[in-house]
């Protein structure tokens, strides 16, 4: 296991990470981290590992794309000072281009996503213990579909920052893309986009398995 005694890991991202978590800060009792794998995460880790004591904070917003992450990224990330960071963005910088595709100037294309996530990590990984960029994800298998096309392409964005930035990496499009060879898309998120429970544990199995979580 990677995590140490006492560090603090924020976990930023869109809706996916929100989940519906407290606010103004997703930490504290009363369910506050929500529904999602932040909570999945946070449990597995706390009943695994009690003896390292590790404080979990989440600030994902429902609704944003790395345009609003980049904004906020001063006051909610590097102003708490954390000793790991995880983030997973840009499935909205894509899906507005679907859902939205008159209102151009919302739209943040590939160059903006690149510019704005490598700027977000200049800022942290000499600020930060470990930083783990995780894959934005469309549950759908035919690579041709228009969306899922590019979502690949920011994906592809993402794994490359990580590689030039040597952070650790979650393709989480291949994991679902695994657990699509047995599921029909609905049944893992109604829209493809939103996870159910299990597309939640999904990506919360792929990070622990990343920062080396082992049952014991």
């Amino acid at each position: 296991m990677l995590l140490k005694a006492n560090e603090k890991m924020l976990m930023m991202g869109d809706s996916i990470t929100d989940c519906g978590r407290s606010q103004p800060v997703g930490e504290g009792l009363c369910e506050p981290y929500g529904r999602g794998y932040v909570n999945l995460f946070n449990g597995l880790l706390g009943a695994t590992y009690p003896e390292l004591g590790v404080r979990v904070i989440n600030l994902g917003s429902s609704g944003h794309t790395s345009r609003e992450l980049k904004d906020r990224w001063e006051a909610d990330v590097i102003a708490r000072q954390p000793d790991w960071v995880t983030c997973m963005i840009g499935v909205n910088d894509v899906w507005r281009q679907f859902d939205l595709p008159q209102q151009k100037e919302i739209h943040v294309m590939p160059a903006e996503f690149e510019a704005n996530l490598e700027s977000v990590i200049k800022q942290t990984v000499d600020k930060v213990k470990g930083f783990v960029l995780l894959a934005p994800f469309f549950m759908e298998l035919n690579r041709k579909d228009a969306m899922r096309a590019q979502v690949d392409v920011y994906g592809a964005i993402v794994q490359k920052i990580a590689r030039k930035y040597k952070t650790h990496f979650v393709d989480t499009q291949a994991a679902f893309d695994k657990a699509l060879e047995h599921y029909y898309p609905a049944t893992l998120g109604w829209d493809r986009v939103h996870p159910s429970t299990v597309g939640h544990m999904i990506i919360a199995r792929e990070l622990m398995r990343e920062l080396g979580y082992q049952w014991k």
